[in-house]
């Protein structure tokens, strides 16, 4: 398993609609791997494909240590309520904002067998299914932000 490249932003890939994934291969499931390591190293929460340069539909979500969640061609299917709170990207270091997000999301994708599952995620699970899915979609979260944070405010 290998520590991959975060790309930063203003490179054009963060910006390009992700393809679904057709068939997962080891080349998949070795991207999944790798991106775990990456995930883990960074201290982030989530992260998606294009972050490390691959343009397929493919996230992995920690909200819980040890309790890694892979996304393969995530639809978000329902959402309710919401919730505004602060946000920032690997791929965006030195920034947050106060984002406006659904406060309960259901998604549905595959796992690295294949196999359909649906997920139903609230508060900061929700926050980081809906910015994962985004950058599938070449979104990144200032695009949705309610209001940037100063230096001061972030501390």
């Amino acid at each position: 398993m290998a520590i991959l490249n975060i790309v930063k932003d203003g490179d054009e890939i963060l910006r390009k609609k992700c393809k679904p994934v057709a068939v997962i291969t080891d080349r998949t499931l070795r991207l999944l791997d790798d991106m775990a390591d990456t995930l883990h190293k960074a201290e982030g929460v989530g992260l998606a494909a294009p972050q490390v340069g691959v343009l397929r539909r493919i996230a992995i979500i920690e909200v819980e240590e040890g309790e890694l969640i892979e996304l393969i061609n995530p639809v978000i299917i329902k959402t309710e309520g919401r919730q505004n709170e602060v946000e920032g990207c690997l791929s965006v270091p030195g920034k947050w904002g106060v984002t406006d997000r659904p406060a309960k999301v259901t998604v549905r994708a595959l796992d690295r067998n294949g196999n359909e599952f649906e997920l139903e995620g609230e508060g900061l699970l929700a926050r980081a299914i809906c910015h994962e899915t985004d950058h599938l979609d070449g979104k990144l979260f200032y695009d949705k932000a309610v209001r940037m944070l100063s230096q001061d405010e972030i501390g």
